[in-house]
């Protein structure tokens, strides 16, 4: 049998019009609607998937790339993570639910005691996705940070919201009817907390958990996000190359920023991909055949779409001069221009065209060259992964919608089973415990 591995979704429009652009919008489904999000969610448990989660930011864009956001609804309309996952919750039983917070838009209290509030309620199988997006500080009335510094913020963050869901230590919850004691206060830590960014009182009025605190979730492969997942996470969601080389190397670098803290063996790098999964090779061949040569028309698809996801205009550009990095605000994330760049990353000559061609191209799963093929080659690349590089798992990408889901996973999911892959049984103890179970 093949080494087990974990596995889980990316709702990579957050929660937002799901289908929209595609034949799939036809079903009918309104996406501001739980049902849509709740049936999706029932055929990812069933699946076994560990987690799902779901992405989002809080800005519709700036007045230069607002039209952009909305107009194919890349990065606008969406509502609040936060508001869907109770009714994600109540349609499942042992998934995890993960929304994405951006830790400048919570109150360290507020969120340590919402969470912990939604972490009792789902038998512990909540998380939080920690991002540190700077460029909503306008919504918030906050000045922006630099990178690094937004990091800081988000390490302050957690700290503070760790003191805070154990402030109740052991002993403090009583609950004696024969003496009519329910607490005792002599075990609960008033915490004060003073760091860089935050300053608050506790203890929080929450009672302790009966199993491991919230899930926490982070993304950012620079050194600062690399040096925040290993002290603060759960599961680091990364994205790298799509070669056993480059999956091992950015596993044992996330494992080695986690052993500083003594964690290394508590994360779980999970390796985001968006396959393109077909009946046969022959049908893979084609596609792949077919994307070969770019269109004009299809390179501005793919630059409308990460204009939204850096929030830079990029139509607006010389398609055939260099990208030049200064076009890129403070607020950009350096893992959005990394992707954007790709295999470029490293060539500051790199004319636009050819950074978005990229994108265009297609590879087979079978040669390595891409993630086009039938579910019997992903499998082989899922297991090759497991074996050579000891990856921990994967996170399928995706809008949440079951057309997307069954096209992902109807095929795919029997053959990882077979092989030993993929879970067919949950642990006991909520998602934190599902992913260290093995």
């Amino acid at each position: 049998m093949a080494r087990p591995q974990h596995f889980g979704w990316f709702l990579s429009r957050g929660f937002g019009p799901q289908g929209w652009g595609r034949a799939d919008w036809d079903w009918g489904y309104d996406w501001r609607r739980p049902d849509l999000y709740q049936q999706s969610v029932r055929e990812l448990e069933q699946a076994g998937l560990d987690l799902v989660i779901i992405e989002d930011a809080l800005s519709a864009g700036n007045p230069s790339t607002l039209d952009l956001r909305v107009r194919g609804a890349y990065g606008a309309p969406k509502h609040d993570p936060v508001a869907l996952t109770p009714y994600l919750l109540d349609a499942t039983e042992h998934i995890g639910i993960v929304p994405t917070v951006n830790v400048g838009s919570y109150l360290p209290y507020v969120a340590a005691r919402q969470f912990a509030s939604l972490h009792h309620l789902s038998d512990s199988r909540v998380g939080i996705n920690v991002v540190t997006d700077v460029g909503s500080a306008r919504h918030l009335g906050q000045e922006p940070l630099d990178h690094d510094a937004a990091y800081d913020r988000a390490d302050d963050w957690m700290r503070g919201i760790r003191e805070l869901w154990h402030s109740w230590h052991e002993g403090a919850l009583v609950q004696d009817p024969a003496s009519g004691r329910f607490a005792d206060a002599a075990h609960i830590e008033a915490v004060s907390h003073r760091g860089t960014h935050h300053a608050f009182e506790g203890p929080l009025n929450a009672v302790p958990f009966d199993a491991d605190d919230p899930l926490i979730v982070s993304p950012g492969g620079s050194p600062r996000g690399l040096g925040f997942a290993g002290a603060q996470s759960d599961v680091q969601l990364a994205l790298a190359r799509l070669d056993i080389e480059s999956l091992r190397t950015y596993r044992q670098k996330v494992r080695k920023a986690a052993a500083v803290h003594g964690r290394e063996d508590l994360i779980r790098t999970l390796f985001v991909l968006k396959p393109r999964l077909v009946a046969s090779a022959e049908e893979a061949d084609r596609i792949v055949a077919a994307s070969a040569h770019p269109t004009e028309a299809d390179l501005a698809v793919i630059a409308h779409a990460w204009s939204s996801d850096a929030e830079t205009d990029l139509t607006a550009l010389e398609l055939d001069a260099p990208l030049d990095p200064g076009v890129f605000g403070d607020h950009v994330s350096r893992g959005t221009i990394s992707g954007l760049r790709g295999r470029h990353l490293e060539d500051p000559d790199a004319s636009l065209r050819n950074i978005l061609s990229q994108h265009a191209r297609l590879g087979r799963l079978a040669d390595r060259s891409g993630l086009v093929g039938t579910a019997e080659e992903l499998a082989d690349f899922l297991e090759e992964a497991g074996e050579e590089a000891h990856t921990d798992g994967f996170i399928f990408s995706g809008d949440l919608h079951p057309v997307t889901v069954h096209r992902m996973l109807d095929d795919l999911v029997p053959v990882l089973r077979r092989r030993g892959i993929l879970r067919r049984e949950y642990a006991e103890g909520g998602v934190t415990a599902n992913l260290r179970d093995f």
